[in-house]
């Protein structure tokens, strides 16, 4: 098994115990260079995006600094900011398959420091 498929298929399980879950998902989007996050709610017609935070947001950019790691703490700070202003606090963590490791980890305890359940 390759590890593209391996990780398309940690990622269905994930999502099909999460749909299930009556809180909003807290996404998880890794490129090779940057790190997107996202809160969203399932709709009827679809997601609905609550709060959004990446590397290349303009608030962040200027102070970002350090390696990748770091950086993906940063953007995990600001978005359990940006959720407790809209009054979000207990979230379901969806990885996408990735594994909980690194700058997946990173992100993961920048939200929790930042007062995010999950």
């Amino acid at each position: 098994m390759s590890i593209r498929t391996s990780r398309i298929r940690r990622g269905m399980k994930a999502k099909a115990i999460q749909r299930n879950s009556d809180r909003p998902r807290l996404v998880v989007y890794r490129s090779a260079c940057n790190i997107y996050s996202q809160i969203v709610v399932g709709g009827e017609n679809g997601d609905i995006v609550l709060v959004s935070c990446s590397t290349l947001d303009t608030e962040l950019k200027s102070s970002l600094s350090g390696t990748k790691v770091e950086q993906s703490h940063q953007v995990g700070k600001l978005l359990g900011e940006r959720a407790k202003a809209k009054k979000i606090s207990d979230v379901a963590f969806d990885r996408s398959g990735y594994k909980y490791h690194g700058r997946v980890k990173a992100l993961a305890d920048g939200a929790r420091a930042a007062g995010l359940n999950f």
